[in-house]
């Protein structure tokens, strides 16, 4: 009897956490895709006003439903450069208070509903058309889904009672006393560690004292520790990362292990604010299908979760300057760039597509300054009578810079690929993969342009003045197209065709112009071969260059 009672209990905990788990996973990526560029824009107006990126943190975790995932983001953020520790700090701060809707999301008395809403909500992700309507119900499901494995896990703890010896056991892990209230949340630092989510820990907590296996007090006590406990993914995400990446992990740790020593300190009037704040007494029974519960438990354990938060970010929000100090000071800076690959691209942020979009997609853009730039020093190298050797070799490794960085957007974004995207993502996905491919062509045509009149200068030939004169225009026209282009891709311009068509014209009529006058000039004889086959090299080049921005206007506009 006893064996089979505690098979079961394994098997509902185990079966009902990889429920709740699945559905908080399906409810953060359908809220993801439903309110991805709202999510983007938020990010990236993210200041140093800490009051403002405080409550940036808070919205995009209630969206994400996850601070873990906040805050892998987070540090991916500073290490790539884009966000400063300050502004880190405020988000941070603001995602521990969003993670917990979880818990009052919990507090809605719908968990016999739980299979119904799972149910309904598949049927309309598996046949709904739409892909809007599609992540809404990939998001329902999710909750659903959390509701269900919750009672699940409920279901599975009723079964303790039947184990006198282990409810017994339980019975040991009391918040009587600090020691015991420090016992308690170290017990919920480490379930969360090795969960690797703090909701699932609040879940399993939540299920053990709303059917009494655990005192109110006890469960505050785990929740406190589960709050150290889930900035272990933050800083495994900072092993191998950039200093500021670092620091930004670390504040996560101070912050939370700071906030859970100073209320365990006060911990007895906590929880008699706690309860004081809560409608219903926290001990009152009800007898359901035969069953003891405590129903005011669940909303008493979420309000210990927010309360501790909030008073821990009004606290903190008054010193950030002073922990920035601190953190430097803790982590010096190196002597040396940190910049173990050329992008500032994060696998960190393959957990949130639409924010990992935005990273592949600013490194295109780099690459399209660098297109630019390339273009203007080929002008200058093409009329110098003694080119400038340092300027040929920084137009040789940006070429090279270029290569690289395609090949690291181009497994960044195979990686992304393989997840579950929505439509736009995956499609601007793809237009990313083809614009890379594009502008790597480019800068090869531009280094071809200056290997030709350098091998001329080597064989004692020089393009004739009007040559130079030719394709420094050729230059200028074909670089303002590829300006065009650039800045149509910046403003997401769908337009782009219609906008840069004149000057990819005039690109084509000047090639073409130019190739017919030589063709006719060679009749006189004056023209030395060599100087020709690379004249005519060189107006191909131009033609490719023109070809491939064109290709990059034709992959800016949507499907």
């Amino acid at each position: 009897m006893e064996f089979s009672a505690l098979t079961e209990l394994v098997c509902g905990l185990v079966g009902g956490l990889g429920i709740f788990l699945l559905g908080m996973k399906n409810m953060s990526e359908g809220m993801q895709a439903v309110a991805g560029s709202s999510l983007r824009k938020m990010i990236a107006a993210v200041t140093n006003n800490r009051i403002f990126a405080t409550i940036v943190g808070v919205i995009v975790t209630c969206v994400v439903q996850s601070s873990s995932i906040t805050t892998v983001m987070v540090v991916g953020f500073v290490n790539s450069g884009v966000m400063e520790l300050s502004q880190a700090i405020g988000v941070i701060m603001g995602a521990n208070i969003g993670t917990t809707i979880t818990g009052w999301i919990l507090v809605l008395k719908i968990g016999k509903y739980g299979l119904p809403v799972l149910g309904g909500a598949a049927f309309v992700y598996l046949f709904s058309r739409g892909e809007r309507p599609r992540y809404w119900a990939m998001a329902i499901m999710g909750v659903g889904m959390v509701f269900f494995g919750l009672e699940l896990m409920k279901d599975a703890c009723a079964i303790i009672k039947q184990l006198p010896d282990f409810e017994a056991w339980f019975k040991t892990f009391n918040a009587d006393s600090y020691i015991g209230v420090l016992k308690c949340a170290m017990i919920g630092c480490i379930l969360t560690t090795m969960v690797q989510s703090s909701s699932a820990t609040l879940g399993i907590t939540i299920s053990l004292a709303s059917q009494g296996i655990i005192s109110y007090e006890t469960a505050a006590a785990l929740v406190l520790g589960e709050n150290i406990g889930t900035t272990i993914t933050a800083f495994l995400a900072s092993l191998g990362a950039t200093t500021n990446a670092r620091r930004a992990a670390y504040f996560h740790v101070i912050f939370n292990m700071f906030g859970v020593l100073w209320i365990t300190a006060i911990f007895r009037y906590y929880i008699v604010l706690i309860k004081w704040l809560v409608v219903g007494d926290v001990d009152t029974e009800l007898i359901v299908d035969g069953e003891t519960t405590f129903p005011n438990r669940t909303a008493a354990i979420a309000a210990t979760h927010t309360v501790f938060n909030i008073a821990n970010v009004l606290l903190f929000l008054l010193f950030v300057p002073q922990f920035v100090r601190l953190l430097n000071w803790m982590v010096p800076s190196k002597d040396f760039k940190e910049k173990p690959r050329l992008t500032d691209l994060d696998i960190r942020l393959l957990e949130t597509p639409l924010l990992a979009i935005e990273q592949s997609r600013r490194e295109i853009e780099r690459m399209a300054d660098g297109c630019s730039k390339m273009l203007d020093w080929l002008a200058e190298l093409i009329q110098q009578d003694n080119p400038d050797k340092s300027l040929a070799d920084r137009l040789r490794k940006r070429e090279q810079v270029l290569d690289s960085i395609q090949d690291e957007i181009a497994v960044y974004v195979t990686n992304l690929l393989s997840s579950n995207l929505p439509h736009s993502v995956a499609d601007e996905a793809r237009r990313q993969l083809r614009m890379a491919d594009e502008y790597e062509s480019i800068s090869d045509y531009i280094v071809n342009l200056d290997k030709f009149d350098r091998k001329l200068r080597r064989d004692g030939l020089r393009f004739s003045p009007a040559q130079i004169q030719d394709l420094v225009q050729l230059n200028q026209i074909a670089a303002e197209y590829l300006r065009e282009v650039n800045e149509a891709f910046r403003q997401g311009n769908d337009n782009v065709i219609l906008k840069t068509d004149a000057t990819n014209k005039r690109v084509r009529t000047k090639i073409k112009m130019l190739r017919k006058a030589h063709l006719e000039e060679l009749s006189d004889g004056q023209t030395p071969p060599l100087v020709s086959v690379a004249y005519l090299a060189s107006l191909n080049a131009f033609a490719r260059v023109r070809d491939h921005s064109q290709n990059i206007a034709e992959s800016i506009p949507s499907e």
